[in-house]
């Protein structure tokens, strides 16, 4: 592949090269001879730094690093023909740094979530749905999932997040794990979800885990009280899973602003890899993010929680097919892309969908437009198929997801192998407490590395890091 770079850095003179760099995108310090000068960067990348990097300008330069993942993500932009100026809602893969090598094939994943939808991404133009079960109701088959109702979405969203291969976007908003299969475990509905249900739902993948060959469960719920490990049925069954191979991949919870911040079962058992939100502002540089409010520990038993964090905002996730809200988006979506002289035309064709809009009809293009831009902020919509969401019920599919492809690059991985690359490979964020992040963002590229050069090692478990002091 051609370089990115038109030309390589001037050599530093010594007093220079004495002086680390520090890059003004991912905040590391490195070896001036590491840093990429203006002269060496293409314009192209010049407007994608500067539209991620608040403050950035090319006379700063940045690390060779930097530049090999702003390129690669030019790269992506270019082949779905996005401007690098535009800036829409950044695909998770690109956001993380997911390499592409890697999409979690071979990995079976299972969600446990209020009920699921049989969405295009998950079974077009293969359908990768393993198994479906109720454990609340044993005559649901696997068919019923052609069924949207108000319990399907959030399971929808956080399944499509992680395994998701952008069948709707051209691929553009595909999952880090796009090619990995799904065991989908409905435990409750949207009105509730128990803790019982949560634990027979374990309890399922455990006794399931080989005819699937689930590697990975992912909990984007959680029970219905705090509750010690050593008595909690919920966290035991957590537990068991572990033992077994699985990796339990659970929310924190979204009350980080509530008083004592509680974390809930599962994600409180020891051995879950919990999962707290991190705001990237739908950036792709390091520079600048800040904390999602989500739930953190000490648990009851005085363990830490959550253990990384990852994007828990501005998550392109996709919008139920035959809801009110699809119809809504799919019309929003027209009417942006239509002519001036077309978007009379378009509203008269869909009357009834939108109230607004319905009212809108004889204003002037201009104002039109400005109400559809403004509806299609305030409903986070991206386009007729997607929009964004926010919780930490989307950040963990998503470490979930980078789980995947680490066990697609080494399976001889256990679970807590996994967990410890992750927090091995995680990045603080500068001035936050640990308590909030524990070890830090995830960082995909560099946990898949890990995985890679773990092949053929004695297993790791027991293997220490000592915990990071408090910002």
């Amino acid at each position: 592949m051609p370089s990115r770079f038109a030309s390589s850095p001037a050599a530093p003179d010594d007093a220079a090269a004495e002086r680390p760099f520090h890059c003004p995108t991912c905040h590391r310090s490195i070896a001036v001879e590491d840093r990429i000068p203006a002269s060496g960067i293409e314009p192209d990348l010049v407007s994608l730094v500067s539209a991620n990097t608040p403050g950035w300008e090319p006379r700063l330069g940045l690390c060779r690093d930097c530049a090999r993942r702003f390129g690669t993500a030019l790269e992506a932009l270019r082949r779905h023909s996005v401007s690098a100026d535009a800036m829409p809602i950044l695909p998770t893969p690109l956001r993380i740094g997911a390499p592409e090598e890697f999409r979690g094939r071979g990995v079976t994943i299972a969600f446990l979530d209020s009920g699921f939808f049989a969405h295009a991404d998950l079974v077009e133009p293969v359908d990768r749905i393993a198994r479906y079960v109720d454990i609340t109701n044993a005559r649901r088959r696997r068919e019923d999932l052609e069924n949207a109702d108000v319990s399907s979405w959030h399971g929808m969203m956080t399944s499509v997040v992680a395994c998701g291969n952008g069948t709707l976007s051209s691929g553009f908003y595909r999952g880090v794990a796009s090619e990995a299969r799904l065991v989908l475990v409905k435990v409750g509905e949207m009105s509730r979800v128990t803790h019982e249900n949560l634990a027979r739902g374990l309890e399922w993948v455990v006794r399931n885990r080989k005819r699937y060959d689930i590697r990975i469960v992912n909990v984007s719920c959680g029970g219905d009280y705090q509750a010690s490990y050593l008595r909690d049925g919920l966290s035991q069954a957590a537990e068991r899973a572990t033992r077994a191979g699985i990796l339990v991949c659970a929310a924190v919870g979204n009350q980080g602003q509530a008083p004592g911040h509680p974390v809930l079962p599962p994600a409180s058992a020891p051995s879950a890899l919990t999962v707290g939100g991190v705001d990237d502002h739908n950036r792709l540089a390091f520079a600048g993010y800040d904390m999602y409010h989500s739930s953190y520990g000490p648990t009851v038993d005085g363990l830490q929680k959550p253990e990384v964090i990852a994007p828990g905002i501005w998550v392109a996730a996709p919008i139920l097919p035959g809801t009110p809200t699809a119809a809504q988006a799919q019309l929003l979506a027209t009417l942006a892309s239509a002519k001036d002289g077309e978007l009379r035309a378009v509203i008269e064709a869909h009357q009834g969908v939108d109230g607004d809009l319905d009212g809108a009809l004889n204003l002037d293009a201009s104002l039109i437009r400005q109400l559809v831009a403004a509806k299609m902020k305030g409903n986070n919509v991206i386009s007729g198929a997607y929009k964004h969401v926010d919780g930490t019920s989307f950040a963990a599919p998503i470490v979930a997801s980078i789980a995947a492809q680490m066990i697609e690059a080494n399976p001889d991985l256990a679970p807590q192998d996994v967990k410890r690359l992750l927090i091995d490979t995680a990045r603080r964020i500068p001035g936050v407490s640990v308590d909030r992040q524990g070890w830090g963002v995830v960082d995909a590229e560099k946990a898949v590395q890990a995985a890679v050069d773990a092949r053929g090692r004695s297993p790791m478990i027991g293997v220490a890091r000592a915990r990071p002091r408090p910002a």
